[in-house]
């Protein structure tokens, strides 16, 4: 056989080697790509699950910080600098009933509702720790200066000219404990009634009954009652009890509400100081 048909022989029975090494190394490289293939997706779902676990906790953390108890005080604290700059604004005494040493170092001014339940709250449950520890020792006196929210409290106003009644026989005080204490017996009665009750409490106590009623019924103090809600109303007292605590030399500071005896004693020290 000629090597010419030889060849040809081989060539048609035989595949030949180019194409088998050919297809060999495409395999090959199917192969390879496959596992990198792979290889890289579990890594990337392997970082994506991990990234996401720490995102996920970054982002909760500041929540569960914020709900935290101990983390709570925290937050106040930029408050706290401020209080102890508090705005101080000078207050008059005009010429009102004051109870203590005129002298005290710290004065109380009170503007005050003789019908507001909460006013006689502060009377019943702090003012009398207040007497005790600071006016009886002459460190504080008290100032009363009359605030009737007559919108809501129809007998404020008339209670506050029976009080002023009472103050021109030197009887404020005692006047101003019964007003307090009877609050809920007067509070919700016809106009008529309450000034009954008015002109009774004077004569328990003893006060000259023709020159009170004569005073009680020409309402002789309200234009001074006027003029301290106005006063009032100037230092931005919107509702009763508004006590300012200091002196005429350095200001007052201002504290709102019927607050217990440890807010007052706070500030009161801390003027004191």
């Amino acid at each position: 056989m000629s090597s010419e048909n030889q060849n040809k022989s081989n060539s048609e029975g035989t595949p030949e080697p180019k194409e088998n090494t050919g297809s060999e190394r495409i395999t090959m490289k199917k192969s390879t790509y496959k596992s990198l293939i792979i290889g890289i997706t579990i890594s990337l779902i392997a970082v994506a699950f991990f990234s996401g676990y720490t995102l996920g906790s970054q982002t909760v953390q500041p929540l569960v910080i914020q709900e935290n108890p101990q983390a709570k005080p925290v937050t106040p604290q930029p408050t706290q600098t401020p209080s102890a700059e508090e705005p101080r604004i000078f207050v008059s005494l005009s010429d009102d009933p004051v109870k203590g040493d005129p002298n005290a170092p710290v004065t109380i001014v009170e503007f005050s509702d003789f019908q507001c339940p909460f006013c006689a709250r502060f009377f019943e449950q702090t003012l009398p720790q207040i007497q005790q520890e600071y006016i009886d020792s002459g460190k504080v006196k008290l100032v009363f200066r009359d605030f009737p929210l007559e919108s809501i409290h129809a007998n404020a106003r008339a209670a506050a000219i029976a009080a002023g009644c009472a103050n021109d026989q030197n009887m404020f005080w005692q006047y101003h404990d019964k007003l307090f204490e009877g609050q809920t017996q007067w509070a919700h009665l016809s106009a008529i009634d309450a000034e009954n009750t008015f002109a009774q409490y004077s004569s328990e106590l003893g006060l000259n009954s023709e020159n009170f009623n004569s005073c009680l019924s020409s309402k002789t103090h309200l234009n001074e009652i006027n003029e301290d809600f106005q006063n009032g109303a100037n230092y931005g007292v919107t509702g009763t009890p508004a006590f300012f605590i200091g002196n005429d030399k350095n200001g007052y500071v201002t504290v709102i509400g019927a607050k217990p005896y440890s807010s007052f004693q706070q500030v009161i020290d801390k003027e004191l100081s």
